[in-house]
């Protein structure tokens, strides 16, 4: 019953306390990730709460604390925030002890790329919600990020993403049934491609890209805010 809970504490323990390392300090920035996770869980609870109520996607509770908000599993709403800050706090490592400024140069492919299989995914598969929602969300904050906020990360947040997949796997494939007798997150096969990297639906690794874009964007926001009042 506890395996979800397991699963968020094992993703998130050792970026936390590597977050108080002198070298990283990871740490004074506690507030601004916070604040930016939070932000961004409001949206993505909502679509959470609308699809469960859809039958798009549900959660076998024998695997969870029993604890149900709004028809998530407390657990659920803990993903929110555990699962960012273990991205985010990768992303600053990297942006801390890396010189990864020349990935920018690839910020106009990547979005053109992007944008692009995501239009298709969504004329081309209208009638699978979560395909349809998730190419939508992804392909507006995409150009959202590059050509009104002009975000100068977008290829080191790709390439620091795609080094996080080597944790997706694990956490994500548990969720969806790997390893274990029955999945945690159980969905419908009409609403999404049917497309899987292992038992992890597809649309579940862009979906974690555009969160994961979106807590980026705000947290760098507030800890520009935060530095500045320091000054």
């Amino acid at each position: 019953m506890y395996t979800y809970s397991l699963i968020l504490f094992f993703t998130v323990i050792i970026c936390f306390i590597a977050s108080f390392d002198r070298r990283i300090l990871f740490n004074r920035y506690f507030g601004a990730f916070v604040k930016s996770a939070s932000l961004v869980a409001i949206a993505f609870i909502a679509w959470d709460v609308w699809f469960t109520a859809k039958g798009v996607w549900w959660f076998n509770t024998e695997y969870t604390l029993g604890i149900v908000i709004a028809g998530l599993p407390l657990e659920e709403w803990l993903f929110f925030i555990c699962i960012p800050f273990s991205c985010v706090f990768t992303y600053f490592c990297f942006d801390k002890f890396f010189k990864l400024e020349w990935l920018s140069g690839f910020n106009n492919l990547i979005v053109f790329v992007s944008v692009i299989a995501c239009s298709l995914m969504a004329l081309l598969h209208y009638d699978k919600i979560y395909t349809l929602v998730t190419a939508i969300a992804t392909a507006a904050t995409l150009i959202y990020l590059h050509f009104i906020a002009r975000a100068d990360w977008i290829g080191k947040a790709s390439l620091v993403f795609t080094i996080l997949m080597l944790g997706f796997f694990p956490v994500n494939g548990v969720l969806t049934g790997t390893a274990i007798e029955n999945a945690i997150v159980n969905y419908n096969p009409r609403d999404f491609l049917g497309i899987r990297l292992g038992t992890i639906p597809i649309e579940d690794a862009v979906y974690g890209y555009t969160q994961f874009f979106l807590v980026l964007y705000f947290f760098k926001q507030f800890k520009r805010r935060q530095d500045a009042r320091k000054k």
